[in-house]
């Protein structure tokens, strides 16, 4: 072979193997991808993921699928240029899923933590929906605060100035929301006798308080567990609500035997909030066969730049909004959507 053939093969060999240096090397970057989805009324690993002992249960023709965001966390550029290219996942800067500062370990142990409070909340709002009201107790009265003498431990409290108390959180948000110094009437229970007294609130590191701290009781007659590994993240607790109270409601299927995908944050009071990943989880509820998608109002506007064919999607703000959107679509008609 002559020297110039040589060359150029060589030339040649060299620059494909740099090429494969560089698409194998990693980046900045992580893809996100539609992950798997979840019947929160079906089974997991063998086992109900919605599990109740003590009470009737239902069972539904339809399902109600939680959905999810699969994440590659170290791509390397060729993954990252054919999820840049496809209309399914998207590249983001790895910073975004992994703050600086914070290992992968770390990351997966908040979204973990997070995955706890919203079946934690889910449960709550769910049996709230279902005339089990929670009970914001008491647990210990400061010394010297300005409950003292006044409030003890055990009792449970109602309102404040005529606003009820709903769950732990509403009593902070009462107290907070006039200045240190503003006298409160506060309405309670001891020993089931209803009472009220007036108390002043008082700074303490700049925030109003009334110098108690409380528990959350939520008294029921059965036993009610969420069992699913391996999902992270506060996103799924409206699919859990929804599916606990079609578990424990006997007189009607909320699915009317459709398959309904959702996604959402919830808080103890039934509000819905917005997560991340909205196109990649619409990807993944109509794979799974979804017949409409139940949508954080706070998401809409980018699920609607997002939309997948046949698969509406409906607003939901609160756990009731979802429950009348059901409703509806189980008599026919057509929801609000985004």
């Amino acid at each position: 072979m002559k020297r110039r053939g040589v060359t150029v093969l060589l030339g040649a060999l060299v620059t494909l193997l740099l090429s494969i240096g560089v698409l194998a090397a990693p980046i900045p970057y992580v893809v996100l991808g539609p992950g798997p989805t979840v019947n929160t009324l079906g089974d997991s690993d063998g086992k109900p993921v919605i599990q109740v002992s003590g009470r009737e249960t239902s069972t539904s023709a339809g399902q109600l699928r939680l959905t999810t965001v699969g994440v590659q966390p170290d791509p390397k550029l060729l993954a990252a240029i054919v999820g840049w290219f496809s209309a399914d996942e998207a590249v983001v800067p790895r910073e975004l899923i992994y703050p600086p500062g914070q290992s992968e370990q770390q990351v997966e142990q908040r979204n973990a933590e997070d995955f706890a409070a919203s079946q934690s909340s889910a449960e709550t709002a769910a049996l709230r929906e279902l005339g089990f009201p929670v009970q914001v107790v008491v647990k210990e009265v400061t010394a010297d605060g300005p409950s003292a003498g006044v409030l003890r431990a055990g009792d449970v409290i109602t309102a404040v100035d005529g606003q009820e108390v709903t769950v732990g959180q509403k009593l902070t948000e009462l107290v907070r929301a006039k200045p240190a110094g503003t006298a409160r009437t506060v309405a309670y229970l001891r020993d089931g006798k209803p009472a009220t007294a007036t108390i002043t609130s008082r700074a303490q590191d700049g925030t109003p308080r009334i110098g108690v701290t409380i528990e959350q009781r939520q008294p029921h007659p059965f036993e009610l567990k969420i069992d699913l590994n391996d999902i992270g993240g506060p996103s799924a607790g409206l699919m859990f609500a929804l599916g606990i109270i079609d578990k424990l409601r006997t007189d009607v299927d909320l699915t009317g035997g459709k398959i309904i995908a959702g996604t959402g944050t919830i808080d103890d009071e039934g509000r819905v909030g917005p997560i991340g990943g909205i196109p990649q989880k619409l990807v993944g509820a109509k794979h799974a066969g979804a017949k409409v998608f139940l949508v954080p109002a706070d998401n809409c506007a980018e699920a609607v730049r997002n939309p997948q064919p046949g698969l509406p999607m409906i607003k939901i703000a609160t756990l009731d909004d979802a429950l009348s959107a059901l409703d509806t679509l189980r008599a026919g008609g057509q929801p609000p959507r985004c």
